[in-house]
């Protein structure tokens, strides 16, 4: 299952398509009794779909059988096990994908020629995604960071190694045998690349970067290194070679307090547009100024979910399963924003105060 949406896999995943590309969505739950639902959930708005693709016109036999064919190797693909707050699935003829979201999404089943991605944004924004290379003399390891975790990744060719005769940086680094490692030409040249290589990993993503060492190793990277002197380090050696737990225990600490600065700024940032009367707030007044492209930072409560309908010049409140009823519209206003170029900030619940949950910084 996927977790990590790059800029690059989200053009691939909004391209056009020919009819139908079906996306199946679907709430999951990561602890019990909750879970016990999710499979038979699971199963049943896969049904729903291939229903949909039976009683649809516009779908030739041909191409009923291979999108259903996909759907099939999608819910086999599926390990609840590891299942966070929503899923979802997209297929069309010869290409399925499983995401899995640590953000609710509302149960439904779109077909049309391209696939349903506001969730998957708006889900990627909550994570408040981040970098972090872990460095020593002899391998660089990149993770992927999220608000709970950390997984290795490999974009870019990461990890990075060398090797040289007897060479074992870290024992050595660890009982003192080889003070100069940091001072040696082939490693200076070996972080260098590293830089290099992490500057282009931050062209095609560009996250928050944290950096893992030794102390020397820092310095050195601050000497040496480009993109790296912008980022946050972490002084803790040992984790080139580590694991995703290790690593995000090192790194939680520094993350929490960015992430409380972060909120800070916010609701400075808000203040000081309600001064100036660049300010909305709630889901209506926000909604509009979103599709204006007036938005230029929207701030949104952690948990903030709330159901409404159109009803033609404003939002107004809706039950769960009403006709027109829009669950998602969070997410959609979260993903007009990015579209547009605004900055996009989740808060903790209860932030935002007499704003209700959403609020935006207006361009004019």
């Amino acid at each position: 299952m996927e977790h990590a949406l790059s800029p690059a896999t989200l053009t691939e995943l909004r391209r056009r398509r020919a009819y139908p590309a079906v996306s199946v969505l679907t709430p999951t739950h990561r602890r019990d009794p909750d879970t016990a639902q999710d499979p038979v959930r699971l199963r049943n708005v896969v049904a729903e779909a291939k229903k949909q693709l039976e009683a649809d016109p516009g779908v030739t036999r041909e191409r009923r059988a291979a999108v259903a064919q996909e759907l099939d190797r999608a819910l086999a693909e599926v390990d609840l096990t590891h299942a966070e707050d929503g899923l979802v699935i997209f297929a069309a003829p010869g290409e399925h994908q499983v995401w899995s979201l640590a953000r609710p999404v509302p149960e439904r089943v779109v077909l049309s020629d391209t696939f349903l991605t506001r969730n998957l944004v708006s889900a990627q924004a909550a994570e408040r995604p981040f970098w972090v290379l872990s460095v020593s003399a002899d391998r660089v390891t990149l993770w992927s960071g999220g608000v709970d975790r950390v997984t290795e990744d490999h974009s870019g060719g990461f990890p990075l190694t060398r090797t040289r005769e007897n060479f074992d940086a870290e024992r050595q680094e660890r009982i003192g045998d080889m003070p100069s490692t940091f001072r040696d030409e082939d490693t200076r040249h070996f972080l260098r690349d590293a830089d290099a290589v992490m500057s282009r990993v931050l062209r095609e993503d560009p996250r928050p970067l944290y950096i893992t060492g030794e102390q020397a190793a820092l310095s050195l990277l601050d000497e040496i290194g480009t993109v790296t002197k912008d980022a946050v380090h972490v002084r803790h050696g040992g984790l080139a070679h580590g694991s995703a737990e290790a690593v995000w225990q090192a790194v939680r600490p520094r993350h929490d307090a960015e992430a409380r600065r972060d909120t800070a700024s916010v609701a400075r940032v808000l203040e000081s547009a309600r001064g100036h009367r660049a300010f909305a707030a709630g889901v209506d007044e926000v909604w509009r100024s979103a599709r204006e492209g007036r938005v230029r930072l929207l701030a949104v409560e952690e948990n903030y979910r709330v159901t409404v309908r159109d009803d033609g010049d404003h939002l107004v409140p809706a039950e769960s399963g009403d006709l027109d009823a829009r669950e998602d519209i969070v997410d959609e206003i979260v993903e007009q924003c990015l579209d547009k170029g605004a900055q996009v900030r989740f808060v903790p619940d209860g932030a935002l105060g007499e704003a209700h949950g959403i609020a935006g910084v207006l361009r004019f």
